[in-house]
């Protein structure tokens, strides 16, 4: 795969707590500059100004999914009022390891309700805290809800991120559906290309530059 290719899979990310105003434009230049698909912000950075052709996504209910549904619909539709085109939102963890997936469906209807298609709903489910029956479980909660994907980890859960065995179990529960982002932990090309021939369509990176340059990147968050 060439380096143009994969950077159309990744969404070029910037979540962490002490980003600045220039940290924002400097990962939106990089982002553009690298023909990344998306660059991934917190909410509360809105509005940003990107150039044409890079899409905008912003993450609800980051990173312990433990907010209220109506507070991570609120994030949604102050997400949706400034135009972003994507939302990875956060499921509640807790309630899918105690098997409490009416509950995380009710919280993903909520954020879909208040961010309507066109935009695109992600979900995470943070699989690497989660056994296989709740890893499909969560996915298709999510599917029944109205989400465009399913999303592997925030980058931030100390279980872990990414892993080959959970992007393809959440592609053979979702099929093709929904889409896969795997996310968290993806530190090398090899990664990267790993998770793409497990069945993800795109990738939660933040060292977008030394993974497509084929250098290990420090962290992904």
């Amino acid at each position: 795969m060439s380096s143009a290719n994969l950077a159309r899979y990744v969404d070029h990310t910037l979540l962490a707590p002490a980003a600045t105003t220039a940290d924002v434009k400097a990962a939106i230049a990089q982002a553009a500059e690298l023909g990344a698909y998306s660059v991934c912000l917190s909410p509360s950075v809105l509005p940003v100004d990107l150039p044409e052709g890079l899409k905008l996504a912003v993450v609800v209910g980051f990173p312990s999914g433990k907010h209220h549904s109506e507070i991570k619909a609120a994030e949604a539709r102050i997400a949706a009022q400034h135009g972003v085109d994507e939302i990875d939102m956060v499921i509640d963890v807790g309630a899918a390891v105690e098997g409490r997936f009416g509950d995380i469906e009710a919280d993903i209807r909520a954020v879909r309700a208040a961010a309507p298609s066109p935009i695109v709903l992600k979900v995470i489910i943070e699989s690497a805290a989660l056994d296989d029956d709740a890893i499909i479980a969560a996915c298709e909660a999510a599917e029944r809800a109205g989400a465009d994907f399913v999303k592997t980890s925030t980058g931030f859960h100390p279980a872990g991120g990414a892993s080959i065995h959970a992007v393809s179990l959440m592609k053979q529960t979702v099929g093709d559906r929904l889409e896969v982002k795997a996310s968290g932990g993806i530190r090398t090309r090899q990664d990267a290309e790993a998770m793409l021939a497990a069945g993800a369509t795109r990738l939660g990176l933040s060292s977008t530059r030394a993974i497509i340059e084929d250098r290990e990147a420090v962290s992904t968050y």
